[in-house]
């Protein structure tokens, strides 16, 4: 059993991110002193939300400039911390150019440069590092591969690679890391937070979230003749920024969680979507998986990928983090997404 220190300042990394937006502003309710890290101090649109926020809010928020990619550039911000959530990663899942420096390295590099600063920081006791359900399969095929057709915590990816699913084989890798880092001492203690599709509203007018843009582009008419089958798991956002402050202050807490409230499909999305926003122009049915290959250049996907993903139902065993946590989830028809006016 840890105990965590609550009086501590909490570390919350790439802070101005739609999920860590989330974990800030729940922190910030608490009354917690947080502090975030940004790219860049004088961008100061990219925070002013949160700014925002803790002026109405009984906390304290402080702000930090860090580089990913800078080893003890988090130094200075985790001085005296308790617990440190590691949040801050490149969600890009399409339109890679070179995924060896767009995703791989800033993910590797920047957990290990983290954790670096966590092993030199006496009063770190904590660590949450936000993975995903990525790093626990690859392809919806993988599947197969599971004893009873269901994915728990104890899976793993083993199928991405730097050419195929980069951004899977990113998650992976950095989660693979944490867990190698955290092995090798005994001061602090890790868990991870492995979200699956990430939906729900927005707290800042940032439309750049991969997230947002898919909802975005449900919205916009490009699949209005229809959508692939295939269930994902999904969370709400605020669930899985609860997620991260239970996991970092419950002391009998441990291990790898997948944060998964059930398995739904584009259609699903649509409909969702549709319930507050009938005048959007929203698929109603399921386009063929081989149709949809013809077309899936134009979308944004390869055919490898469609054939390894499209027409297979994903399951997810959310038993570990409802017992361990103590988690209860935001039903899926309350789900709202944010949609951008541009639609």
């Amino acid at each position: 059993m840890k105990i965590i220190d609550r009086m501590k300042p909490i570390l919350v990394t790439g802070g101005t991110g739609y999920l860590a937006s989330w974990i800030v502003k729940l922190l910030l309710d608490e009354g917690h002193e947080v502090r975030i890290t940004v790219r860049n101090l004088s961008q100061k649109d990219k925070y002013a939300h949160l700014t925002a926020l803790a002026v109405k809010s009984k906390g304290i928020l402080q702000i930090y400039e860090a580089d990913l990619l800078k080893n003890g550039s988090f130094n200075d911000a985790m001085k005296g911390c308790g617990l440190v959530i590691h949040t801050a990663s490149p969600f890009i899942i399409s339109g890679v150019k070179n995924a060896l420096k767009e995703l791989i390295e800033p993910a590797l590099e920047g957990t290990r440069n983290v954790l670096d600063s966590v092993n030199q920081t006496e009063s770190v006791e904590r660590v949450v590092l936000t993975s995903s359900v990525v790093a626990v399969y690859g392809d919806a095929v993988d599947i197969a591969e599971t004893e009873s057709g269901i994915l728990t915590e104890l899976n793993w990816n083993f199928s991405s690679s730097e050419e195929h699913q980069p951004y899977s084989y990113s998650k992976t890798l950095a989660e693979k890391l944490a867990w190698e880092m955290a092995e090798k001492q005994d001061r602090w203690d890790l868990l991870t937070i492995n979200p699956g599709f990430i939906m729900g509203p927005s707290l800042s007018k940032r439309t750049d979230s991969t997230s947002i843009d898919i909802m975005n582009q449900l919205a916009s008419g490009k699949f209005k003749p229809g959508v692939p089958f295939g269930k994902m798991g999904v969370v709400d956002v605020r669930d899985t920024a609860k997620a991260h402050i239970l996991a970092g202050f419950n002391s009998n807490a441990s291990g790898r969680h997948i944060c998964v409230s059930g398995e739904k499909d584009f259609l699903d999305f649509a409909n969702v979507i549709r319930m507050r926003y009938p005048q959007y122009p929203l698929p109603k049915s399921y386009i063929p998986k081989w149709l949809f290959g013809d077309i899936a250049p134009m979308v944004g996907f390869i055919k490898k990928y469609v054939k390894l993903n499209v027409g297979i139902d994903l399951r997810f065993d959310n038993s570990y983090i409802r017992n361990d946590l103590g988690m209860e989830f935001i039903p899926f028809e309350k789900l709202f997404p944010t949609i951008s006016n541009s639609c």
